[in-house]
């Protein structure tokens, strides 16, 4: 079992208009309604790929009820752990500009989480570590959680011999990363922000240095970057697309994991990351992707490995 952490889950709004022009009134072309947040997205593409998959976080109020409901109406999918509070889940709205497929995202802060629900969390974490093949640590922190939180989760998971991802921002991440991750996935701002580097190599090998055993970088339609200790990778999609970007690192991390549940090395790892993200771009969600597009994707990932990292 996989299990991922989302603590600021989410229901996601997908808005589609003909064109997003500022100051005006549009009308909505198609309307999309999905139970998100980074780790229920990557978790939703764990489910697809056929990897039984835990969910688990906060969800409260009607919002929480609503996505809980969609969640449990997904064919094979991912299963229910979440903790309910008594604040309401937030809301988040991507509104996609057809005319240049750009995607403009608001985001809500989410419920204030009490001592008692961070507790209640962390008994249904520890509770399902044993089962897990890997964990996934995903996402903003909701108020109320304390900003170590993802260092305090990583130390648990690594005590139970159960490798762990990290994947957010800011800084719970620079106090995550110290606590020694397996692997990383910050975007290229998230590691600006971390290492004060622009220049991707040199930041992500300077992340790593703060601790994490692997670190893997988002460059977005240019791929990924990877310093690991078998060495510096860089995977790169045969071409850019047009689409809906919101998603696209969450399904990135499914791949990364999986792939690691499965024991397959880096530059099938990387591969099946990129396919994935890149799929996920064509589909109308975050959370999903073009299985088609994916499967014709894969085998034409340019996957190269560079100098051995310091």
């Amino acid at each position: 079992m996989i299990l991922t952490v989302t603590l600021n889950t989410a229901l996601d709004l997908t808005y589609a208009v003909p064109a997003l022009v500022p100051h005006s009134s549009h009308r909505v072309s198609e309307v999309t309604e999905r139970p998100g947040g980074k780790g229920v997205n990557v978790a939703r593409v764990l489910s697809a790929l056929g990897h039984d998959t835990v969910v688990t976080g906060f969800a409260g109020g009607s919002t929480g009820t609503v996505l809980r409901e969609l969640l449990g109406a997904l064919p094979q999918g991912p299963t229910d752990a979440l903790v309910t509070v008594a604040g309401n889940t937030r809301r988040t709205l991507a509104v996609v500009d057809r005319s240049s497929g750009d995607t403009t995202q608001l985001n809500e802060p989410g419920p204030h989480i009490g001592a008692g629900e961070w507790a209640a969390f962390l008994g249904t974490f520890g509770d399902l570590l044993p089962r897990a093949e890997a964990v996934a640590l995903c996402g903003s922190l909701p108020p109320g959680v304390h900003v170590g939180a993802y260092a305090e989760l990583v130390r648990l998971a690594r005590s139970a011999g159960v490798p762990v991802l990290l994947d957010t921002g800011g800084e719970p991440l620079r106090r995550g990363i110290a606590a020694r991750p397996d692997l990383v996935k910050p975007n290229a701002e998230e590691l600006a922000q971390l290492t004060g580097a622009r220049e991707p190599l040199r930041a992500t090998r300077d992340a790593r240095r703060r601790g994490a055993h692997s670190v893997v970088t988002s460059l977005g339609p240019d791929g990924l970057l990877a310093v690991t200790p078998d060495g510096i990778w860089r995977a790169a999609p045969p071409a850019a697309v047009r689409g809906n970007p919101t998603g696209a690192g969450d399904s990135a991390v499914a791949g990364l994991l999986s792939a690691l549940a499965e024991g397959l090395g880096w530059q099938d790892r990387l591969a099946r990351a990129v396919a994935l993200s890149t799929a996920t771009v064509l589909a109308p969600a975050a959370g999903e992707f073009d299985r088609e597009a994916y499967e014709d994707l894969l085998p034409r990932v340019a996957v190269e490995q560079h100098t051995p990292a310091a």
